[in-house]
């Protein structure tokens, strides 16, 4: 229990409130004034996104099922937007249920504007730094972004995958909507670009999601603390996609693995997957299941920790709160299960953000070898094509 106490004394240096508002060794006053008006470095944030409102589910729910980067759908073209459509009255009463819309965009900006705030102090040689948020199927679509720096006239852009682990369904389809655009028109004169594609073993992410646990720990009675399991859920994956050899599973794993070691092993532990959607075969065990599996084993104490996502949404507030916190646990019976927050604003984890960035900024490589690799079994010609473009793109250093 030596990391435990470890991490407790690190956790009694923090706010309690670790959803608010916080910058780390930054004040108004320490900050340099930046003009970002015509910002240095531009940082492209990447993720999913959500409909803010319950009307901008269907378009959200097409786009998904039209990107053959995220799912591969026989005659995609009638039956992605017939899935859509039938979805979007189920998806709109879940999105209405906690709150009326995603609040994945409030966090992500939120992130930005801490994460640049830090890299204009600690990285002043790039600064001043503008955060740019790109979702893939809500608002701020990835296409508007990339005109908004465009028009900022942004030196260096740096590329930063908000997916911690890499996946060709999620990042990799990110990736290739940017290549999409550009194959369309001219790169924007003068600027550089590089690439931030996966950063799930870095040791201050780990941390974070270790003191986030430790808080949902101490909240069980000191005589059952010990044996409550740890559940780090994910969201899942075809298993064809697994078998084309997608490296996100053994990534996940690989994060899941530091963090147990920042807590020094002290409690059960398992890997579960979540939001399997379809008829097809995806890869467990399912964090529902596997809670139902361990109860009739006996066991009654859990910490949901969603291990493969940075900030809040409808996966973490709905899915892990209401259908198995509340739902499932209503369903079994006295059941004690508590959920660790995502890393959201926790500061250490925009310390965390920062230092990937600087340290990529400072480095000799714009791109890594691993992304211009393709899936020992890929199938998709776009994703060639892609890594190929970022390949060419990325050819001088990161910092000019």
């Amino acid at each position: 229990m030596k990391a435990l106490s470890t991490l407790a004394s690190l956790k009694s240096q923090l706010p309690r409130n670790t959803r608010g508002l916080f910058v780390s060794s930054i004040s108004h006053s320490q900050a340099k004034s930046q003009d970002v008006s015509r910002p240095k470095t531009g940082v492209l944030m990447l993720n999913m996104g959500g409909p803010q409102t319950t009307d901008e589910v269907g378009e959200y729910l097409l786009r998904i099922m039209t990107d053959r980067d995220m799912i591969q759908l026989p005659v995609q073209g009638t039956l992605g937007p017939y899935i859509a459509k039938r979805r979007t009255p189920e998806v709109m009463k879940k999105y209405a249920e906690i709150g009326g819309g995603s609040p994945i965009l409030k966090w992500t900006k939120l992130q930005g504007d801490l994460l640049c705030k830090k890299l204009d102090s600690i990285s002043p040689k790039t600064a001043p730094h503008k955060p740019y948020v790109a979702f893939r199927y809500a608002n701020p679509l990835t296409e508007k972004t990339l005109e908004e720096i465009e028009k900022d006239g942004v030196k260096h852009t740096v590329v930063f995958s908000q997916y911690p682990q890499y996946s060709c369904a999620t990042s990799g389809s990110s990736f290739n909507a940017i290549f999409t655009h550009y194959a369309k028109k001219n790169l924007p004169p003068g600027m550089t670009w590089s690439i931030i594609e996966r950063w799930g073993t870095n040791l201050k992410l780990a941390k974070v999601f270790a003191d986030r646990i430790l808080i949902e720990l101490n909240k069980f009675p000191a005589e059952t603390r010990k044996d409550a399991i740890i559940l780090f859920s994910a969201h899942s994956l075809p298993l064809k996609a697994v078998n084309r050899g997608d490296p996100y599973p053994s990534e996940v794993g690989a994060t899941v693995q530091l963090v147990m070691e920042q807590l020094g092993h002290c409690n059960p532990y398992s890997l579960v997957w979540q939001s399997k959607v379809g008829p097809l075969p995806w890869l467990g065990p399912f964090t529902d299941d596997a809670i139902k599996g361990y109860v009739k084993q006996g066991k009654r104490n859990f910490v949901l920790v969603p291990i493969a996502f940075v900030n809040e949404h409808i996966e973490t507030l709905h899915e892990l709160d209401i259908e198995y916190c509340h739902d499932l646990k209503k369903e079994l019976g006295e059941l004690n299960i508590q959920r660790a927050p995502a890393p959201n604003d926790h500061p250490l984890f925009i310390e965390a953000m920062a230092d990937i960035v600087k340290s990529h900024l400072e480095g000799k490589s714009a791109v890594s070898p691993k992304f211009l690799t393709r899936c020992p079994h890929c199938v998709n010609s776009r994703c060639d094509s892609a890594k190929q473009w970022w390949g060419n793109l990325c050819k001088l250093p990161a910092v000019q």
